[in-house]
């Protein structure tokens, strides 16, 4: 049991800096890409791209956006009565019994969850690329799986 100046206030919640980073900078990078190359055509060729071919690569942009959100809102939330595990665009939320053991073995790109039922899970909110960051969250995770199942 961890000592009380040890103890993890909650709620408490952890997301990855890197891929949120990565999001935006993909995102703001891929936006300056598509404005200088159109800006970079001259005015007949500009004047041949239909409204059909801008909007697919409207929709292309968009979609990426979209991939580049859903990793970058990843997040684990501990509260006093539940883990919420946010992958992408799934929630999902397990009582503090569920959850068995936090792993994060050396090179493991994210947490992994092992549950009561002999299932695990990935928690992309705690990455390993984010090094020190990651491992003080798991050892965040763990004391306070400690200190719930005692």
């Amino acid at each position: 049991m961890p000592a009380a100046s040890d103890a993890v206030a909650l709620p408490r919640t952890w997301r990855p800096l890197g891929p949120r980073i990565a999001g935006v900078v993909g995102a703001v990078g891929l936006a300056v890409v598509l404005a200088m190359l159109w800006f970079g055509f001259d005015a007949e060729t500009r004047s041949r791209v239909n409204v059909w071919q801008q909007g697919t690569v409207v929709a292309m942009y968009l979609g990426g956006c979209a991939v580049l959100y859903s990793i970058a809102r990843s997040r684990v939330e501990a509260h006093g009565d539940r883990l919420v595990v946010v992958n992408g665009y799934r929630r999902h939320e397990y009582d503090w019994a569920q959850v068995v053991a936090v792993r994060m073995p050396s090179g493991a790109p994210w947490v992994t969850l092992d549950l009561a039922d002999g299932t695990t899970r990935p928690a992309m909110g705690i990455q390993g690329s984010d090094g020190t960051r990651a491992r003080q969250a798991v050892r965040d995770l763990r004391s306070i799986l400690d200190s719930t199942s005692s």
